[in-house]
């Protein structure tokens, strides 16, 4: 499957603006760890295109209705796990375990407290969002209070890195497509 064809996917199940906005946010994320990562970008990119596939229509089922439908559109095992697996903890017990995976979990939640943040700012742009600005929007808990922190500082134990570096990260994958 090809990105057009992964985003009229997309867009079978989802009309949210806000949730299209979020799936390409962690596409851009996943597309820029994997380029670090020297890994398959497109790959990468197409598991945070899709990693909420089945949120708006099936929220009470999310990641369990995912991966029927990745099943059913030709996805493999190894794809279906990595979406799954963003849900660790919350919705799933499918753990992450490759680093692509821990990315997505890491970085998943972490996406929506940026998107946030970006808001505040007058150009409402990620582009002008600094590292500052987001660790105190990160410790004021009723500031996008539907993000799970615990869940970004467990991402980020996986990966082994600080939750500076994985916001600066994150940061420049979202960057990097804010234009779309």
């Amino acid at each position: 499957m090809d990105r057009d064809q992964a985003l009229a996917l997309f867009k079978q199940y989802n009309e949210s603006p806000s949730l299209y906005r979020h799936a390409l946010a962690v596409e851009s994320v996943m597309r820029h760890f994997a380029a670090k990562a020297n890994e398959d970008v497109d790959y990468w990119g197409m598991v945070g295109l899709l990693h909420d596939i089945d949120y708006e229509k099936y929220p009470d089922e999310h990641c369990k209705r995912a991966a029927e439908i990745l099943q059913t559109a030709g996805f493999d095992d190894a794809f279906i796990h990595a979406v799954v697996s963003h849900g660790f903890g919350i919705c799933t017990d499918v753990e992450p375990n490759l680093y692509m995976e821990k990315v997505l979990y890491a970085t998943d939640e972490l996406t929506g407290l940026i998107a946030a943040a970006s808001l505040m700012l007058p150009t409402k742009s990620v582009a002008d969002l600094k590292l500052s600005s987001l660790k105190k929007k990160w410790k004021d808990k009723k500031f996008a209070a539907g993000v799970s922190r615990e869940v970004i500082a467990d991402g980020c134990e996986r990966l082994g890195m600080t939750l500076d570096d994985v916001m600066i990260e994150t940061m420049q994958g979202m960057q990097s497509a804010a234009s779309e």
